[in-house]
């Protein structure tokens, strides 16, 4: 896999536009290509804008042969508003014919796995299971915070240090709520094509250093790579740091 491409667009809409784009040209290819495709979802302002760009335009996806999976998500009651589920829910996936099996939310706190450590290992084997049969996602959409950190993977954690469970429980987030469930760096490197997308000055340092080679315990961003390409969508404030 070559390096990183970084792509910087001039605000707010033209990064998400260009996310959005990523977004129907990966799983379009991927369903030419192999017959169904997969992808992994983030929050956050970007996160769900871009889901709303693309149900409004999602070319020629074929939504009954996608799998949806989600990096993190908070373990909170259904129906909480900070679910990045049900943010999606209300974005696109409530909106379009998906089939129901191939949607793959993570646990409630509320649900059949109170306990987030079992919710995690639930999660674990249904990413494994896909995984087995299908080698790879295909696109892992990833935010990230202005400390670098991706899905519920923070600096100088024991997730970001994980290294061979593909996912686990976070009970201690510096962001609140407290209690999550992410993916790890493992699975995220077991995806084609990882896109960040990534807007604010108040990201530019870490994406400079992210994109200087840092170590991915200090910002856990920089150990975001795809098996085939990685992509940076950046708006001009977050780039700013970087020499061009």
């Amino acid at each position: 896999m070559t390096g990183p491409t970084v792509e910087v667009h001039s605000d707010t809409p033209a990064l998400v536009a260009a996310a959005a784009k990523h977004f129907v040209d990966v799983v379009t290819r991927a369903q030419t290509e192999r017959g169904s495709a997969s992808v992994v979802l983030t929050g956050g302002g970007t996160g769900i804008g871009l889901l709303e760009v693309v149900r409004k335009d999602p070319g020629g996806i074929d939504w009954s042969r996608l799998d949806v999976f989600w990096g993190d998500d908070r373990f909170v009651p259904q129906g909480d508003a900070e679910r990045n589920d049900d943010q999606a829910r209300q974005a696109l996936l409530d909106h379009v014919p998906l089939d129901p099996s191939r949607v793959h939310p993570m646990a409630t706190s509320d649900g059949e796995y109170p306990d987030p450590v079992e919710a995690a290992a639930e999660y674990s084997a249904t990413v494994r299971a896909y995984l087995a049969e299908h080698g790879s996602f295909d696109l892992h959409l990833l935010g990230m915070g202005g400390e670098g950190h991706v899905n519920s993977l923070f600096p100088h954690t024991d997730a970001v240090r994980e290294e061979h469970e593909l996912v686990v429980a976070v009970t201690n987030s510096p962001k609140p709520p407290p209690v999550r469930i992410t993916l790890t760096l493992p699975a995220v490197r077991r995806t084609r094509h990882v896109v960040l997308v990534v807007g604010g000055a108040a990201k530019a340092e870490a994406v400079a250093a992210a994109l200087s080679g840092a170590a991915a315990v200090d910002v856990p961003s920089a150990g975001a790579v795809g098996t085939e390409s990685t992509t940076w969508l950046l708006d001009e404030p977050a780039a700013a740091n970087l020499s061009r």
